[in-house]
């Protein structure tokens, strides 16, 4: 196992004036700690997992894994394996012959490779799948069989490239949960990359969201959802997105398009902020008084409703338990915000602004 470091990593496909498509990304990627680095298609996930994996050359910074710089080394000489998100099977090959191919190509020992792919195929639950063929398994199966090819070769550095995305709803969660536990058990060093936020914030020791090629911000599922840094943080994470709110703060009020916000707590400063409140954190008022959000309509989502409407001329979405009566659509209701919950924003640059 080893630690994984970016320093200051740049990627442009091209020469100097070429377009730069990764933006001097610097990360410290500790020994043994799984981190999902997530952000929406075309941020620039798949090519910094890549230039980790040495797939990809890097145009400037260092990248070094267990303490070594690996820029200018070989994919098959880094220590690393790769689960990708097609699979990548044999087709002719039996489930034994794809878990022992690679370690016959290192020629290992035949004990050792019947040792190492019977471990692999208990821990993953697939020992009665090991004479059958790739189109005789399941996507999930499949799937099970490309993280056991990696688990056989007992590198320092697993890396996932949306290993999930082929899969139902259902199998992804299982299969979630199939991956934490493999964490758990072996405590290598991991990379995983993904688009579905709901997978980051389950798999993730920490998270590494980006965003155009940059690293938005590096913490915990927690730090990242209750204190994001940036309205792009802010919007990506979570389902419904927070709510933003633009509009000129003066003490205990924000001024928006079309209404005046009494706020529960004076804002950090005066002038133009963004005011940023999640659905949740958003109740009705009891005595009536509060944001008067005009309701357009609701959504009946099982446990909880999530109600949509206007205040003033911004859009603003309320989650409420389902056990309370819903609104009606075109009524006016009262809402407000817990205190403790509000996030304030540049409106220029987007960066959190700290009480």
């Amino acid at each position: 196992m080893a630690s994984i470091s970016l320093r200051n990593v740049v990627k442009r496909y091209g020469g100097a004036a070429a377009p730069v498509v990764i933006h001097g990304a610097s990360a410290e990627v500790p020994d043994g700690e799984f981190v999902v680095i997530v952000g929406p298609s075309g941020c620039g996930k798949s090519t910094l997992l890549r230039m980790v994996a040495g797939l990809e050359a890097i145009s400037a910074g260092e990248i070094a894994i267990g303490g070594r710089v690996v820029n200018d080394v070989d994919p098959a000489a880094r220590d690393i394996a790769m689960v990708f998100q097609n699979y990548a099977l044999y087709p002719h090959m039996s489930v034994y012959d794809n878990l022992a191919y690679g370690l016959r190509i290192r020629s290992l020992p035949r004990a050792e490779i019947e040792q190492r792919v019977q471990r692999a195929a208990q821990t993953l639950e697939i020992a009665h799948l090991l004479e059958r063929k790739p189109r005789q398994l399941s996507g999930g199966q499949r799937q099970r069989v490309a993280m056991g090819r990696a688990i056989v070769r007992s590198p320092q550095v697993f890396l996932f490239d949306e290993p999930l995305s082929n899969l139902d709803a259902k199998l992804r969660a299982q299969t979630r949960l199939e991956i934490r536990r493999l964490h758990r058990e072996l405590g290598v060093t991991s990379l995983f990359v993904t688009h579905d936020q709901v997978e980051a914030m389950t798999l993730a020791q920490r998270m590494m969201v980006m965003n155009g090629g940059r690293i938005e911000q590096i913490g915990t599922p927690e730090d990242v959802y209750l204190r994001p840094a940036t309205t792009f943080v802010a919007g990506f994470i979570g389902s419904p997105p927070m709510n933003l709110l633009d509009g000129r703060a003066e003490g205990s009020a924000l001024h928006i398009e079309g209404a005046t916000l009494p706020l529960p707590q004076p804002a950090p400063r005066a002038g133009p902020l963004r005011l940023g409140v999640r659905p949740e954190h958003l109740m009705p008022a009891a005595d009536g008084s509060g944001w008067p959000l005009r309701v357009d309509t609701v959504e009946m989502l099982g446990a909880e409703r999530l109600v949509h409407g206007q205040l003033g001329g911004c859009a603003l979405t309320l989650r409420v338990d389902a056990t309370l009566p819903a609104p009606p659509a075109g009524a006016t209701v009262a809402v407000q915000a817990r205190p403790q919950h509000l996030h304030w924003f540049d409106v220029a640059g987007g960066q959190r602004i700290e009480r």
